[in-house]
């Protein structure tokens, strides 16, 4: 029992409690937030694309509509022209006036946040972020639901955070646990959450200081969710099987080709942003609307392109879809969440991503078929690979890709030639990014600088910092000398040395402690201190530094380890000083 409570009682369980207490109440806010949100945007496309316009998009078949169709209700292509500039009107009304960050994707906007903004995200995000949203997608915006979501999660993790009287460094891993378990919630994939929240901060790299409370605030938010609106994965799809290995040229291939058409999507995103709304001479406020009133255009030929486009994905992996369908629906979903999300419309780019892979795998997978039937039997299990390749590509997040996408359609035998598909686009793809606020590294990141040079001491070595150029003092010298010395050279305080020995050390100090009349006839050697406080060179600065302090000393003599009286440098204050500076310097660049 003794060890048992001493186990419970190592600060390092009562840390872990702490963290798990908060990641259960970050997962159950944004499970709830979550569920709210998801409601709100499905009553919205309820009663304007299905009410008014006659239009209700087709739901992946692992999610349930929450309304029934109205029946009898003919479609009015009239009023598809107009409802999503309507909506993107409201919309940036909305989000100009009470919380402009909440423009456009809201996973950019969380990264901005981590990175930059010590994880400080304004309380009213959430709402304004939900209202929003709802209203962009719910009228046929193209965009997705995980962006807001991530943003709202993200927006209560801060929020509590704040009530908590946490550190920069807590809020940010409850910004980290917010932002993964709206993701898990509202994919329905706990797993693919926390990796997002982890791998989407940064280009190369990932997040681990929040792995354990992520985890279990995924997990809750998921539950949470699915316990309301129904279990399973978002997308049904048939057995799927990985049987050969040729299969893999093909993958490749696709890879390769979803690399070329994610550069070009996001070019085309950043673009029509950059070049076409940014410059607009009018108020952000009316920017969403028009952006909307081009979705409707396009809209009038091909109401399919409104909302999320999961009914779409789900269409190709049924094999619904024929090839130039296809090859239409991948260019227009190009130029339509150019148009939602680059006008400012409140929405996500994941689930687009994922449509725009899907169409281009479907494409694949078709094409490869005609030409190799005898090879290539399931040509809509391309629809995954696609899925996972184009995400990995242009979100870098190969690791979350592949998984997210086998969570999602509940297929877990393509791993192989998802794992190949991505990384080859993650690779070709180089530093281009829908998400223009990540960093390279976490060492490129603001929000761990300043952890890095706080312990910059401990990286660098005594023997890197300390001065070679030694002046020493004989212990038959008088004691005046130092006065000369100090007066010449400026030093503080000099090491005495006989017979190339380190016998002693004087400073200033000492020398005042001699009357002045008798500094002329008194030794160095009488006066000096014997005991010598020194460091060797393969010592960090960090001990030696600590080593100053304990003993309130400015200098240290440094020797070989193997011979502690064979003095080869030394080591001050200023030493110490000048290299931190220096390091940090680099690491600023």
């Amino acid at each position: 029992m003794h060890r048992i409570g001493s186990f419970l009682e190592d600060p390092r369980m009562k840390l872990l409690r702490r963290w798990t207490l908060y990641g259960v109440l970050i997962g159950i806010v944004s499970g709830i937030g979550a569920v709210i949100f998801y409601g709100l945007l499905s009553l919205v496309a309820h009663y304007t694309l299905g009410g008014i316009a006659g239009y209700y998009p087709v739901p992946p078949a692992g999610e349930a509509p929450l309304f029934a169709e109205e029946s009898g209700k003919s479609l009015n292509r009239l009023f598809l022209l107009v409802i999503p500039a309507f909506g993107g009107l409201i919309s940036g009304v909305i989000v100009y006036t009470f919380a402009p960050e909440t423009e456009g994707d809201g996973t950019d906007a969380m990264i901005e946040a981590y990175n930059h903004k010590r994880g400080i995200i304004r309380r009213r995000v959430p709402i304004v972020k939900s209202i929003a949203s709802a209203i962009t997608i719910g009228t046929g915006g193209n965009a997705g639901r995980e962006g807001p979501i991530t943003q709202i999660g993200a927006g209560f993790g801060s929020a509590l955070a704040d009530r908590l009287s946490l550190s920069d460094r807590d809020r940010r891993m409850m910004v980290l646990c917010g932002s993964g378990a709206g993701l898990a919630s509202i994919f329905r994939a706990p797993f693919g959450g926390v990796l997002f929240a982890l791998e989407i901060l940064y280009q190369r790299d990932i997040e681990m200081e929040a792995i354990i409370p992520a985890f279990v605030s995924s997990a809750v938010g998921y539950s949470v969710f699915t316990y309301v609106f129904g279990w399973g994965s978002l997308f049904r799809t048939p057995d799927f099987v990985f049987s050969h290995p040729s299969e893999l040229l093909f993958h490749g291939a696709l890879g390769l080709i979803c690399a070329g058409v994610g550069i070009l999507y996001v070019k085309t995103f950043h673009g029509m942003r950059k070049r076409v709304f940014k410059p607009l001479r009018i108020k952000n406020h009316y920017k969403p609307a028009i952006g909307g009133l081009a979705i409707g255009v396009m809209a009038y030929f091909y109401p399919e392109i409104l909302g999320t486009g999961y009914g779409l994905i789900q269409g190709a992996i049924d094999g619904e879809l024929v090839l130039s369908t296809l090859l239409l629906l991948l260019m227009l979903k190009i130029l339509a969440i150019s148009f939602t999300v680059g006008s400012g419309g409140s929405g996500g780019l994941f689930a687009p991503t994922l449509v725009v892979g899907a169409m281009l795998g479907g494409a694949f997978g078709t094409v490869a078929h005609e030409l190799f039937p005898g090879l290539i039997t399931q040509p809509a299990s391309f629809v995954l690979v696609g899925m996972a390749a184009m995400l990995a590509g242009v979100a870098k997040i190969p690791i979350t890709a592949i998984v997210i996408v086998s969570e999602l359609t509940g297929s877990y035998h393509l791993l192989a030639p998802l794992m190949l598909a991505s990384t080859a686009a993650y690779a070709l793809t180089g530093s281009v990014s829908l998400y223009e606020k990540q960093v390279p590294t976490r060492a490129d990141s603001p929000a761990h600088r300043k952890e890095l040079t706080v312990n910059i001491l401990e990286t660098i070595t005594v023997g890197r910092a300390m001065d070679t150029n030694i002046i020493t003092v004989s212990p038959e010298k008088p004691v005046r000398m130092i006065l000369d010395l100090v007066y010449t050279y400026g030093h503080r305080g000099y090491p005495v040395v006989k017979d190339q020995k380190l016998i002693g050390i004087i400073t200033v100090e000492d020398v005042g402690k001699v009357p002045a009349e008798e500094r002329n006839t008194r030794t160095i050697g009488e006066i000096m201190t014997r005991n010598v406080i020194t460091a060797t060179p393969d010592e960090t600065l960090e001990v030696a530094h600590k080593r100053l302090i304990k003993h309130d000393i400015g200098r240290l003599p440094v020797v070989l380890k193997d011979d502690p009286e064979r003095m080869v440098g030394m080591l001050t204050r200023s030493d110490i000083i000048r290299m931190h500076a220096k390091i940090s310097s680099q690491i600023a660049r």
